[in-house]
């Protein structure tokens, strides 16, 4: 059996920009990119403003998989910079912060839901880690 190569099937392959995918409001400066993934998986970019934290606990029934793409990530007193990969457990649960700012790229099992606020928020467009 023969995989189609994408030049021969451009359906099979699906991009975007990720600063143009709508970002979705988690809490006060914490904003969630859905990004197109397979059935069963949720793959998303997080932006959080600096001197944000999650708004809630954030629980892991199936696990979450996330690298810091830039800026620094604080969970617990530990803190993670660019091209750290962190694998938070089946089970396990977290409240993360940033002083100076984050971009995160990760992914988790559908169904691990994270809270949204229906707000319509200028703060959408905030400047993001690395950018002027």
């Amino acid at each position: 059996m023969s995989t189609p190569s994408l030049a021969a099937a451009p359906a099979m392959l699906e991009t975007v920009r990720v600063d143009e995918v709508q970002p979705v409001v988690v809490g006060p400066g914490c904003h969630r990119r859905d990004l197109p993934s397979a059935s069963g998986v949720r793959v998303w970019v997080v932006d959080m403003a600096p001197g944000s934290t999650w708004p809630v606990v954030d629980e892991h029934p199936g696990g979450e998989y996330v690298q810091v793409i830039a800026g620094e990530l604080i969970e617990g007193e530990q803190r993670f910079g660019p091209g750290t990969y962190l694998f938070f457990k089946p089970g396990s649960s977290h409240r993360p912060r940033t002083e100076h700012g984050v971009r995160l790229f990760g992914f988790n099992p559908a169904g691990s839901v994270q809270p949204e606020l229906p707000l319509n928020s200028p703060a959408l467009d905030l400047p993001r880690p690395g950018r002027a």
